[in-house]
């Protein structure tokens, strides 16, 4: 099985895909048509060697998936032409535009990128540790302490998935979640592109972020187990300045996961598939037709950059887009 560099996220209503050196989405519109949208990228890496050490090279690719992540959401809500579903700048985004001479778009994501942010580390670390702080009383292991905080805090992120999961539109992205792993696998085993060959493949893939996620998780029940317990906040305070050096070192786990055969691998990554149980549903054959477009695009293998795919009148599963090998 060959192995790739090539991931991606569920979008609304479509998936994208990134490549080295290109990122695609595409999104199925109402009228059933597949709008594609892709542009070259740039890592800072590429501009700055020394980024590219492990761990180092971690922390910024968790750094620019997220704010790529966000950009994405907003340009899928575009293409997909619901004005409703339009990210429309609020007047304090627009006043700090006004005032910094950064372009709205860019303040938009730093806007977003916050509140994401603020609402996991609220839920997913302040959370779990006052919770902690109040069960364990005198307790005096921090191991111990540590062990309780990380099965709260595994329990939360659960919990959260399992509640947003029954929201429809959110199922959807499972499906297209599921989808995008599918495309990724049929390439990754050297079969043609088509829906046909997709179909067959899991929606499990141990490159996925929610493996990485539980992988964060459980790296941080080790590591913050050296913190004291005796002031909560400077130890919230600690455990966000280490935040990205777990977040590196989750990624060269990932990394290795993904390059490597080993039985080990197996092992290693069974939970975080298991995990993704929750966050890949199966994916219809319409939702595969919008990962591969995607898939192709990001691997500049379909032409134009902005194009317009209508599968349901000018396509069959036979006639599908041109195979990648």
């Amino acid at each position: 099985m060959k192995k790739s560099k090539i991931g991606g996220q569920a979008v609304l209503e479509g998936v994208m895909m990134k490549a080295p050196n290109r990122i695609a989405i595409a999104v199925r519109r109402n009228n059933g048509e597949i709008e594609i949208d892709s542009k070259e990228i740039t890592s800072i890496k590429d501009k700055y060697p020394i980024l590219k050490l492990p761990v180092l090279r971690g922390i910024v690719t968790f750094g620019e998936t997220m704010i790529l992540g966000i950009k994405s959401l907003m340009t899928s809500a575009e293409l997909y032409g619901e004005e409703e579903e339009e990210y429309k700048p609020s007047k304090v985004e627009n006043w700090v535009s006004q005032k910094t001479g950064i372009k709205i778009e860019d303040v938009m994501v730093f806007f977003a990128l916050v509140i994401a942010l603020g609402f996991a580390i609220l839920l997913f670390m302040i959370a779990p540790a006052l919770l902690t702080k109040f069960i364990s009383g005198a307790m005096e292991s921090n191991l111990v302490k540590s062990l309780i905080e990380g099965v709260i805090r595994l329990t939360a992120f659960i919990i959260y998935i399992l509640a947003v999961s029954r929201m429809k539109d959110i199922k959807r992205v499972f499906q297209y979640h599921g989808a995008e792993h599918k495309t990724i696998h049929c390439y990754e085993h050297g079969e043609e592109l088509t829906v046909e060959n997709a179909r067959k493949f899991t929606t499990l893939h141990p490159r996925c972020g929610t493996a990485f996620l539980l992988i964060v998780m459980i790296i941080s029940i080790v590591a913050f187990s050296f913190l004291e317990w005796n002031n909560i906040i400077i130890r919230i305070v600690t455990k966000l300045l280490l935040l990205p050096f777990v977040a590196g070192l989750s990624y060269e786990i990932i990394k290795w996961a993904g390059s490597s055969e080993s039985k080990w691998v197996n092992i290693v990554m069974y939970p975080g598939l298991m995990l993704q149980k929750l966050t890949t549903k199966e994916p219809d054959d319409e939702q595969l037709e919008v990962a591969i477009c995607a898939f192709l695009a990001a691997m500049d293998t379909i032409e134009d950059r902005e194009e317009v795919v209508d599968f349901e009148h000018n396509q069959s599963h036979e006639q599908s887009p041109d195979p990648v090998r």
